[in-house]
């Protein structure tokens, strides 16, 4: 494809982006991707393996919606590529992809169940409620494939069992927020989880404290 200035922008923005969310405590070392849609036929992807704070734009993969194809970028894609593009295909109202490790939300994903989200402007950036998509290897198409059926079209944030979270978004920076109002949720819940426990268990009120400490330190 032709390297437009627009292209290029988005290139730019998956990198900065990267960095951000790693400034965030969302992603850590190389734990986490993002694809951002180009076109109606193409998406720029994070490359595998790649320290954010190295990254830049020429980096940056640009893929085939369609087929993954490679047709821009210096390095190898990054092996969720495709976990992106089921969600980039089946919401063409989706304009960006996140995947992290967040460190609370990635604690619920091990829990197994699915989050209800409170009336407010949560359900707005997230939905109703918060899915839980089975495990299954990562980069593998048996996960793409258990994401794209739990896939629903007022749903901006999914928990992946033992493989943190997946957001989108129209915007780049909607996706974002929605990765916010998730760690934000999944804090409110487990604490108050580990209240409702501490009150039948008052031993465990010292530990409660100090984990909401740490949380809001």
């Amino acid at each position: 494809m032709n390297h437009t200035p627009a292209t290029l922008s988005i290139r730019q923005s998956v990198v900065e982006l990267c960095q951000e969310l790693s400034r965030r405590g969302h992603f850590s070392g190389t734990g986490g991707n993002i694809a951002l849609r180009i076109d109606a036929e193409h998406i720029a992807v994070t490359p595998s393996a790649t320290d954010y704070l190295t990254m830049v734009a020429d980096d940056i993969c640009v893929l085939r919606l369609s087929d993954l194809q490679q047709v821009a970028g210096a390095r190898a894609p990054s092996v969720e590529s495709g976990l992106h593009a089921k969600v980039l295909r089946a919401r063409p109202d989706a304009n960006a992809s996140i995947h992290t490790h967040q460190p609370v939300a990635s604690a619920c994903a091990l829990l197994g169940r699915p989050l209800a989200v409170p009336p407010g402007h949560m359900q707005t950036t997230l939905g109703r409620s918060i899915p839980v998509v089975g495990y299954a290897p990562s980069g593998s198409g048996w996960l793409s494939s258990r994401l794209a059926r739990a896939l629903r079209a007022d749903t901006n944030a999914y928990l992946m069992f033992n493989h943190g979270v997946l957001c989108c978004g129209p915007t780049t920076w909607a996706a974002v927020q929605a990765v916010e109002d998730l760690e934000a949720l999944c804090q409110q819940q487990l604490l108050q989880a580990m209240a409702d426990r501490a009150r039948l268990e008052p031993d465990l009120q010292a530990a409660l404290q100090r984990v909401a400490d740490a949380l809001h330190a």
